[in-house]
């Protein structure tokens, strides 16, 4: 562990104290590693190193269509911190072969291991500094709340939303880059002691193993219907502008290689729907349409606000999405399901105790749409019923642990008409 993580001494020296504004990494910022050669220095680098490696990875969100990675930060023992430059080196696989038995140390695992993924990188175990403060309960959970907390510095996050596809990539931005990963070895130690005193290490460990192994996310279906503002829409006809202008949005932003949000704004979308115009003369006096950028490239989307216009009703959508698999809206149970509504609220209340018992966020205590469905599903069979399905929804062993005893205890006192127990978690 570095010294200068002792800034705080302990987690209430470093609340009070102020915070030490860390502008560059302790060593420097390395050089940007960007061709072949400065690849494998830094495999042989970090074959050599020691310990767990400090991973992060940059994406240019908001800019670029798609999550791809343009940048990724490693720091370990006796190898110090490499940038690499995946748009240039879009193969990691012989770094992910050199840290094959070296544990990844990562803040929000889940947004950067698909992209490392896409870079033929994976780790054999991974220790998510974020998950554990949110098992500790901590309320800020951010990679700088944390490491002020714990370590007493202040991290610049002014460079969180760049353009990473830019290049050459501006120093500063490198600079930021580095810190990420400058201080989470040293973050690693604190919070993994901290996991061991609270009793909740071994949680921690089948948190990781998840997080670790989780398959990439399913297809959205209708992936159009997220588009913000649809909320106003009350008719199929404008459903079916929005359908086809963000079809149509999509196409050129994934040719382009630009976020879609940059090629014509949801509000221009939406207003489109709202006002569903006969011309392309009308669509430009639409408000939302009427700026330079929008207005003169009007005559590119107007084609697809026509086939909208012309669709016969039964070709226009639903006003609801597609069901899905899932249990309706909890709204509804009451008049479609009331046995599963009041075991609902009964498991809502059980969560709630747990949460404060073990101060555990209650997404993480277990997923709410688990939670959801086996109030819906559930038809009897006590705790191993319940075991058996959240095994089946993918809960982990120390959530089942928690929640399957005091559940069945609940249900139970429903099931026989008796006033619930005061504690039941």
């Amino acid at each position: 562990m570095s010294d200068r993580d002792t800034a705080g001494n302990d987690v209430n020296d470093v609340e009070e104290a102020e915070p030490l504004l860390l502008a560059a990494p302790e060593d420097g910022v390395p050089p940007i590693t960007d061709t072949p050669e400065g690849l494998d220095d830094v495999v042989e680098r970090f074959r050599a190193g020691t310990g767990p490696v400090a991973v992060d990875a940059e994406r240019a969100s908001g800019f670029r269509y798609g999550q791809r990675t343009y940048l990724a930060q490693f720091k370990r023992e006796g190898a110090g911190i490499a940038l690499i430059d995946t748009d240039a080196l879009p193969d990691l696989s012989g770094l992910s072969h050199a840290l094959l038995d070296a544990e990844w140390v990562l803040h929000a695992a889940s947004q950067d291991l698909p992209g490392l993924h896409e870079l033929n990188m994976k780790p054999g175990r991974v220790f998510d500094t974020e998950l554990a403060a949110r098992l500790l309960g901590w309320p800020k959970v951010g990679l700088a709340s944390v490491v002020e907390r714990e370590l007493g510095f202040a991290l610049a996050k002014e460079h969180s939303a760049q353009d990473w596809s830019e290049r050459p990539i501006p120093a500063e931005w490198l600079a930021y880059a580095a810190l990420d990963v400058e201080l989470l070895l040293d973050l690693r130690v604190r919070l993994g002691r901290h996991l061991e005193a609270a009793g909740k290490a071994e949680w921690a460990e089948q948190e990781f193993e998840a997080v670790r192994n989780a398959p990439p996310s399913a297809p959205r279906p209708d992936p159009w219907r997220h588009t913000s503002g649809t909320h106003k829409l009350r008719d199929r006809r404008a459903l079916a502008i929005v359908r086809e202008l963000w079809n149509a949005r999509e196409e050129v932003a994934r040719a382009k290689d630009t976020a879609p949000g940059r090629i014509l704004r949801d509000a221009a979308i939406v207003a489109a729907a709202l006002a569903k115009p006969a011309s392309l003369a009308s669509l430009i006096e639409v408000p939302e349409w009427r700026s330079k950028g929008t207005k003169r490239k009007a005559d590119r989307w107007y084609p697809a606000i026509e086939k909208a216009l012309a669709l016969p009703d039964t070709a226009l959508p639903t006003m609801r999405g597609p069901g899905g698999d899932g249990p309706p809206p909890p709204r509804l149970w009451s008049d479609k399901r009331p046995e599963a509504d009041t075991r609902l609220k009964a498991a809502k209340a059980v969560v709630a105790r747990l949460v404060e018992r073990h101060a555990v966020p209650a997404e993480n205590l277990l997923q709410p749409d688990a939670l959801r469905r086996l109030c819906w599903e559930y038809q009897g069979g006590g705790r191993q019923a319940i075991e058996r399905f959240l095994e089946g929804r993918g809960a982990r062993p120390w959530q089942i642990c928690l929640v399957a005893e005091p559940l069945a205890k609940a249900w139970e006192a429903i099931r026989t008409s008796e006033q619930p127990p005061g504690d039941l978690a």
